[in-house]
């Protein structure tokens, strides 16, 4: 198996490296482009499409490996594989259509509803057993199942495509959450989950080369989309196959566009403006307000994203042996630092700094009691 996954490896990056060019080039073709407005930060038209440059070098590659993949992988696992092939195929297939045409967004929901039904009914993938903190292993009923399995999916799959407002910026957090999986599925034993995850970035890496700053291509929703599925899919096959994957740990896994998403809810809330309304608030907006260069964002992010997978390795290893004071401890640390990050970068508001007011106060008065005595 280590052959293959270095091959596989290799294959990616070269296929991708020589792909992407290709891919480029058929976006302006067929006119899938991006064109500058107010709230986006480039300034002049970029193509679309890289997305398709990711997904064909990791598909071509892994039908490459499939004769090479041994003979006792499990019903579920072949399963898998399939639905992974099917439902990806379907979500790059809109990705790309919205590329191109700019689909309605109920549209593109009532597809990705589609495509998660189809993982589910036709293949027969579902969350079937979970390690909940502070609970025991258990199986869960087919009527909660489905439903969560099916909004797991789609919405996993819209996450990285909250965070695409920056060149390399999607594509980097999604090879380091993808890597993070990675990690945890070798020390899990998940040969499937290892091998699908290197083709994974080794697609993303060789891409990357055309879409860090200055970005020569856009991974579009063909990309953003496909990541985000791919993202769903490796961590639906971690509830089943590795029973010590806690629940928490793929919400851990996509900390970065989950909590980026749930601050803009509450900032706008906050603010009384609709829920959905787009604004220049986002992460990578407010650090780039604070002075940081392009490069300087997408890296201070990557580190966020990281320091995420970090937490996410600690705590499903913790699992293992059902140490449930180290999920506790991880997901205090978590909520601190995405609090006390959120207010000094002003995620919620310029204003709203509650967490670091009241250090400010509790080190003014003990100040004041030190100069008394």
């Amino acid at each position: 198996m280590w052959m293959i996954y270095t091959i596989g490896f290799i294959v990616t990056i070269v296929l991708a490296l020589g792909l992407t060019p290709l891919v480029k080039k058929f976006a302006f073709k067929v006119g899938a482009v991006d064109v500058p407005n107010a709230r986006k930060v480039h300034t002049k038209i970029m193509p679309r499409l890289g997305g398709l440059g990711i997904y064909l070098s990791f598909i071509i590659a892994l039908f490459l490996l499939l004769p090479f993949l041994p003979d006792t992988l499990t019903v579920r696992e072949v399963n898998f594989i399939k639905a992974f092939l099917v439902g990806g195929s379907m979500i790059v297939l809109l990705g790309a259509l919205d590329d191109r045409f700019d689909l309605p967004a109920k549209l593109k929901f009532i597809i990705q509803i589609a495509t998660a039904c189809v993982v589910v009914y036709g293949f027969d993938i579902r969350i079937e057993f979970a390690n909940i903190p502070f609970h025991t292993y258990s199986s869960v009923e087919s009527w909660i199942a489905i439903p969560f399995t099916i909004l797991w999916i789609v919405g996993v799959t819209n996450a990285i495509n909250l965070i695409d407002g920056l060149d390399g910026l999607a594509a980097g957090v999604s090879a380091i959450a993808i890597g993070t999986i990675a990690v945890m599925a070798f020390i899990m034993g998940n040969t499937i989950v290892v091998l699908l995850c290197l083709l994974l970035l080794g697609s993303i890496l060789g891409f990357l080369y055309f879409n860090f700053h200055p970005a020569k291509i856009f991974m579009g929703d063909s990309g953003a989309l496909f990541l985000g599925f791919c993202l769903a899919m490796l961590s639906l096959l971690g509830f089943k196959q590795v029973a010590i994957v806690s629940f928490l740990t793929p919400l851990i896994l996509i900390g970065v566009p989950l909590s980026d998403t749930l601050f803009a809810i509450l900032r706008r809330w906050m603010q009384k403006k609709p829920i959905f309304s787009p604004d220049k608030g986002h992460l990578h907006h407010c650090l780039r307000e604070l002075g940081f260069s392009h490069r300087q964002t997408v890296l201070i992010i990557y580190g966020i994203a990281a320091f995420f997978g970090v937490l996410a390795i600690i705590q499903s290893s913790a699992a293992m042996y059902n140490a449930n004071w180290v999920t506790f401890v991880v997901i205090c640390v978590m909520m601190f630092f995405l609090q006390i990050g959120a207010e000094v970068i002003g995620l919620i508001g310029k204003t709203k700094r509650p967490v670091l007011n009241f250090i400010a106060r509790l080190r003014m008065k003990v100040s004041e009691e030190r100069g008394s005595k």
